[in-house]
Parts: C-alpha cells; sequence; structure tokens
C-alpha cells in the first residue's frame, strides 16, 4: 500500500467547492477512492448494529427492565449514522463514530446492576457533555497536546495490535483455553477446527497478497470475496451459528440471505433517559466515580484513536495533531450524548475507520459514505448481518499490521522511553483497554522520567493526566473504601 500524503500538502487545484470544503485533491484522494473507504469502514463496522443490542439488551437492570433488542439495533444505528455524517461534515475527517465496546460492555456488566437502564444512560449523557465542555474551552486539546510524541506514536502501535487481537478473537483464531496457563490458545485445543476460522485464515492471506500487490480496492476485494465464499459454504454446509452445542458455527452472523430484507426501525428509546435519577439511587459518590470511569474510558480511547487512525492516514504532523483538532473532540463529544439520549450507548471514533483509511480514505466525505449507510442499514438490518465477523475480522488484523509499522519512528534506546511505549503497546490488547494501555504508558512516563533527572520536560497536564489515572486504576478500593 502506497505511503499517505503528508499533512496538509496541495498536489493539486480543487475541482470545484465540493472538493475543496472536503479537501479531497488536497489530500491526494479522489471521489471514488473516499467512495470505496467509506464503505470498507461501514462494512468492518456493521457488526455494532448486531454486537451493541447483544450485549445492552441481554443483562436486566435492578428493577429488571431488559432494552428491547430490535429498538437497540435501531437506535444504534441510528446515532451511528448521525455522528458519522456529523464528525465528517464538521471535523471532514474519515473516522467513523459508533457505540464503544468498552462502555456499552461496563455499563451492562457493572452499571445496570446499580441502577436503571435510563440511569445509566443519564450517566452516559453527562459524561458526554463534560467531554464536549472540555473541548470547547480547549483543555482537552491542551491535555492532547502534553502527550510525548513517543506517546502518540506508541497509542497508535498499541492500537494496532488492539484490532489484531480483536480480529483473530472475532474469527475464533484465538480463544480462552478456560485453564490459568495458558490463558488464550489457538483455536481449539491447538489447531483450527471450524470452517468460519478457515474462511478467516483464507481471507486474510487473500487480502493480503491484494495489498502487498498494490491492487486498487484490495481490503474491499477481500470483504466481498470473503463474504462470498462464507455465503457459499453456508448454503452446502448449513453451519448456523455458533453455539455451545454447536462450536463450529459461525459468530455474530450467518452469511446466508435473509428471508425478510426490509424492516421499519422502532426508534421507541429515543428520549428514554434519566440524567438526575442515578446519582439519587446509589449516591452522589458512587455516581460521580461511574461518571468518572466512563468519562476516562471514552476521553483517552477516543484520543488514542483518533491519534492512531490521523497516522495511519498521513494527516498528523510532527508532535501528532492532525487538521481539524478542535472541531473533532467536541464532535466526538457530542457522541456520548447522543448515545445517552438514544440509550444506543455513548458513539465514539471507531478503530475500525482504519480499513477505510487503509483503503485510501482521507477526508470527511468518506464518512458521509459511512454515516448514510448506517442510516440505511436502520430498515435493512437483516441484510447487513450477512457480512460474517470471521470475514470481518481479516480486515482488521491486515489494518492493524499497518499501523503497527509506526513503530520505527520511536527510537527506543533511551529506557524511559522503551518501558512506556511498550507498556502503552502491550497493555491496550492484554486488558482489552485502549484507556489502559495509555494510563500505562502515562504514569511509567512521569515515574520514569521524573526520577531521572528529566522532570522539567514532563507537561504539568501530563501529571495531572497521570495522577487521573492511578485514580482511575484504583476506583475499585476507593468505591469499597467509601461504600457503595
Amino acid at each position: 500500500m502506497t505511503a499517505a500524503p503528508e499533512t496538509e500538502t496541495p498536489t493539486a487545484e480543487p475541482k470545484n467547492g465540493f472538493d475543496r470544503y472536503f479537501k479531497i485533491t488536497e489530500r491526494g484522494s479522489t471521489v471514488g477512492t473516499e467512495v470505496r473507504g467509506g464503505i470498507v469502514t461501514f462494512v468492518t463496522m456493521a457488526y455494532i448494529v448486531i454486537l451493541n443490542p447483544i450485549i445492552l439488551s441481554a443483562t436486566k437492570d435492578v428493577s429488571g427492565y431488559h432494552l428491547p433488542f430490535l429498538q437497540v439495533t435501531a437506535v444504534t444505528a441510528l446515532t451511528a449514522g448521525v455522528m458519522t455524517l456529523l464528525f465528517g461534515l464538521v471535523a471532514r475527517l474519515p473516522f467513523a463514530l459508533a457505540a464503544g465496546l468498552g462502555i456499552n460492555s461496563f455499563l451492562a456488566f457493572s452499571v445496570v446492576g446499580q441502577v436503571t437502564w435510563p440511569e445509566a444512560m443519564g450517566f452516559v449523557f453527562i459524561e458526554g457533555i463534560i467531554i464536549v465542555l472540555l473541548a470547547a474551552t480547549g483543555l482537552r486539546r491542551m491535555i492532547f497536546d502534553a502527550v510525548p510524541y513517543q506517546l502518540k506514536i506508541a497509542i497508535t502501535v498499541g492500537i494496532g495490535l488492539f484490532i489484531a487481537f480483536i480480529g483473530f478473537v472475532d474469527a475464533g483464531f484465538v480463544k480462552s483455553t478456560g485453564q490459568a496457563s495458558p490463558p488464550i490458545g489457538l483455536g481449539t485445543d491447538g489447531s483450527i477446527m471450524s470452517i468460519p476460522t478457515l474462511v478467516f485464515v483464507i481471507t486474510l492471506l487473500g487480502t493480503a497478497l491484494l495489498v502487498a500487490r498494490k491492487v486498487t480496492a484490495g481490503l474491499l476485494i477481500g470483504l466481498v470475496g470473503g463474504t462470498v465464499l462464507a455465503a457459499v459454504l453456508e448454503a452446502f454446509l448449513h453451519l448456523g451459528a455458533a453455539s455451545a452445542k454447536n462450536p463450529g458455527g459461525w459468530g455474530l452472523s450467518i452469511p446466508a440471505l435473509p428471508k425478510q430484507w426490509v424492516s421499519v426501525p422502532d426508534l421507541g428509546l429515543v428520549g428514554q433517559i434519566d440524567i438526575f435519577g442515578g446519582f439519587a439511587r446509589v449516591g452522589a459518590l458512587v455516581g460521580i466515580m461511574l461518571v468518572f470511569t466512563l468519562l476516562f474510558s471514552n476521553f483517552f480511547d477516543a484520543m488514542g484513536t483518533m491519534t492512531g487512525l490521523s497516522k495511519e492516514a498521513g494527516l498528523a504532523d510532527d508532535k501528532g495533531n492532525f487538521p481539524n483538532l478542535r472541531s473533532a473532540l467536541i464532535v466526538e463529544g457530542f457522541g456520548a450524548v447522543a448515545g445517552g439520549y438514544t440509550s444506543a450507548s455513548s458513539n465514539t471514533v471507531f478503530i475500525e475507520s482504519g480499513a477505510g483509511i487503509g483503503e485510501g480514505a482521507r477526508t470527511g466525505f468518506a464518512n458521509v459514505i459511512t454515516g448514510v449507510l448506517f442510516l440505511i442499514a436502520m430498515f435493512f438490518t437483516p441484510l447487513v448481518s450477512i457480512v460474517p465477523s470471521e470475514v470481518a475480522a481479516a480486515a482488521l488484523v491486515i489494518v492493524g499490521a499497518l499501523m503497527m509499522s509506526q513503530i520505527r519512528e520511536i527510537e527506543l534506546r533511551d529506557f524511559t522511553v522503551l518501558v512506556p511505549v511498550f507498556l502503552t503497546v502491550t497493555v491496550m490488547p492484554l486488558t482489552y483497554s485502549i484507556a489502559n494501555g495509555i494510563g500505562a504508558g502515562f504514569i511509567s512516563w512521569v515515574f520514569l522520567r521524573s526520577l531521572t533527572g528529566k522532570a522539567k520536560e514532563i507537561s504539568p497536564l501530563l501529571w495531572i493526566v497521570a495522577a487521573g489515572f492511578l485514580i482511575y486504576f484504583a476506583r475499585g478500593p476507593i468505591e469499597l473504601m467509601f461504600g457503595k
């Protein structure tokens, strides 16, 4: 794959006002490339329309209430579509938004055991408002600028490994062994035993070959080809959905033509939130800690993801900053506000956007395509489910490999740089959290650099953020100390 163009370097005069607004020519792209990139991003993210309702509707809140699956499906597609469009039109960057998996899991498995679903979404709404205020006042960018360049690159590399690990797990290529040692292993009992995982391997190798040979639309061709192969195998073998009794089935969706292609979206969850009820139920301190946890996870997951994506797209400067940064931070904050209001959970920038960037997307017009497809997906949810997670996972691994290549830009002979970079890169995939990796990197950077005579080089804001991460990591004991 050819290297991305330098940040904001004009390559030719814009063709028209549309071209000038999105800076398509200026960033070395074309309308066709942006369309392909937007489609690829949507295809790799489409699983969220299925996975988010699976996670959110699976858990009862303290009142015994379940979020209706079909309603969550509808608001997931709606919110992702609106926020992705807004981000593309305002920030003009190819970073798509959807319900963040870390936050929706935290809500489902930690928060609603203490509050109701409307109250949990109220917490999300509040943390979104805080993020918007931080971005609007410039404080969020100040924190962003305080991060050393080496850590920004490490975040990119860590996200690459995280993306690849997600792909391996989603494909069944890597699984939990259920044992203390080793905790994970290759496939089932050390071998690949399922047809879906074999489809992942074939799609991965085929797509890698297309990308290596610099075939135009290589990622998209790989995704389409993998989906066709999966659909043909399902038609003949009838593998069905994976379960305890059918471990060889497909993961999140079965690659078969649906019986019903169109469905009318039920948007009944829009506006069903209780902004302050959670504080009354669990107390001010616990409520603040829950909002604080959501805030930290969202704030640094998004910061890390945008850093990595902008670097991969060739839109970042020497300090890791990228165009329209303030607008991007503000709009991303509204993703949490919108996600709470619609009960879709906090929407944030998705690392899967890297697939579209890998296909050549460089502008917000790719986001327009992705956003429109999400809105259409509200009516074609059965059709969206045709692409199996095993096929989408192959694209994630390819993108992860591309992002990992950025490690070459870090000088690692200084041990006070090596350790924070190493922790940032490894903690992300091992804990399944971008925020955890960033926190480990920040804390170790401040600790090592300050005690080796380099304290003056550390931004005061980085000290504050590192202290915040210490509280973030110790939130469990803190909650126990003060009582729930």
